[in-house]
């Protein structure tokens, strides 16, 4: 699936049925499920879990803990506008295996 696709597929009910963990929280805080979102990555200890968690915590205004996980995920802190971050950490993400 290419970025743009998967931007696109937001506007469906649900995400892509080959979409998991960090993408699929991705997918769900673009739709403004910020708790489903977070419930996907809470839990999972992957450096790609605890970007997608720093982005989340930007969302919600929490700039502390945001930082805290982009610590985790090795990934500096972000001052970029949240909807250019989440293409930067979607098509990161996509790009991997």
């Amino acid at each position: 699936m290419k970025l743009a696709e998967f931007r696109s597929s937001v506007a469906a009910s649900a995400p892509p049925e080959d979409v998991t963990g960090p993408l699929a929280a991705l997918w769900h805080v673009a739709k403004g499920e910020w708790d489903k979102a977070h419930d996907l990555v809470k839990d999972d200890e992957s450096k790609e879990a605890a970007w997608v968690h720093a982005h989340l915590h930007r969302v919600e205004g929490d700039q502390s803990n945001a930082e805290y996980w982009y610590r985790r995920a090795g990934k500096p802190v972000s001052d970029a506008p949240l909807d250019d971050e989440w293409l930067q950490i979607t098509a990161g993400l996509m790009l991997r295996p």
